[in-house]
């Protein structure tokens, strides 16, 4: 499985040959590499080279290290926690704005409305109409309403993602959702009107969908999110420095 690592680019070598044996299915998940001792003799590496190597994999999420008697490199399952751990980054060094992300989400999310609408199936019918209608339970609470809606919304979009069948939409999903509360907590004033209106918009997005209306679930998830991106772009320019 493994070579001599090429001694002009030693290291980054060692990263790649371990890395196509996961992604091409020579290493499954839950497989073990070899030992540090062995690794170092198939490699022709130092300890050193090979440590660092291994470093680099478990950040990337493809193995993590075990330590102690029976430890060693597990190789791991993909996952989206990198990327979103690194769009976490982006978001709080402020490298990310609202246009841009606006830009981004009106695409990934209309495509994923759109392709929710022209495959739901009936049982995904009835998840979808459930977290609607916990949706407009959360927006009706007296206490935690906000906290609970933006939770209930979230449920939504990703649910869309989901049932739209491609695991890149729901991967990008993820990693967006898992982020996004940053601009919410300082920019979205969820008053009950606000409210209201992004339950208004739910309920028509979710119509489109149940009914097969692949472009209008595309336009009103489009909208939905270039409204709310405005909302929240009024309150940066309100307040210049706090964004």
């Amino acid at each position: 499985m493994f070579r001599a690592a090429k001694q002009n680019k030693i290291f980054q070598d060692v990263v790649d040959q371990i890395q196509e044996a996961i992604l091409s299915g020579k290493l499954q998940p839950g497989d073990v590499l070899p030992s540090e001792r062995e690794l170092k003799e198939l490699l022709q590496v130092s300890r050193g080279t090979l440590r660092e190597a291994l470093r680099v994999l478990e950040q990337k999420g493809l193995v993590h290290i075990k330590l102690g008697v029976g430890g060693g490199a597990v190789v791991q399952d993909v996952s989206y926690e990198p990327v979103s751990e690194s769009l976490a980054l982006l978001i709080r060094h402020q490298k990310v704005s609202l246009a841009h992300l606006a830009e981004f989400r009106a695409g990934v999310e209309g495509e994923a409305a759109s392709n929710a609408a022209r495959r739901i199936s009936s049982a995904e019918t009835a998840h979808l109409k459930h977290l609607l209608d916990q949706a407009v339970a959360c927006a009706e609470r007296t206490t935690g309403r906000t906290r609970s809606f933006l939770q209930a919304d979230k449920a939504i979009h990703l649910n869309l993602a989901t049932i739209s069948s491609n695991p890149i939409s729901i991967f990008v999903h993820k990693s967006i959702h898992e982020n996004i509360d940053r601009y919410y907590e300082q920019f979205l004033v969820m008053d009950p009107d606000a409210i209201q209106e992004n339950i208004q918009d739910l309920r028509a997005i979710v119509q489109a969908v149940i009914s097969g209306d692949a472009e209008q679930a595309r336009r009103l998830a489009t909208s939905h999110v270039y409204r709310f991106t405005t909302y929240m772009q009024g309150v940066v320019d309100q307040n210049p420095n706090q964004g």
